[in-house]
């Protein structure tokens, strides 16, 4: 059986970390795409206020199936 993928890029931010930013980002695009397969972190930063880092962020790609 063959199948079709598909790319999506998109942002997502968590103050508790780079990793908690992916699942929160996977989890969001979840929510209206099926088949996720995969994910490629690619640029990572964090946000600084007051002098503080405040929180993190991730550009993301998504790879999903598609139906």
């Amino acid at each position: 059986m063959s199948s079709v993928a598909k790319t999506i890029e998109l942002s997502a931010e968590s103050p508790d970390g780079f990793e908690d930013a992916v699942r929160v980002g996977i989890a969001k695009a979840g929510e209206t795409v099926h088949n996720i397969e995969a994910a490629y972190v690619k640029e990572q930063k964090v946000i600084v206020t007051g002098g503080q880092v405040t929180a993190f962020r991730v550009h993301i790609q998504i790879t999903f199936v598609v139906d």
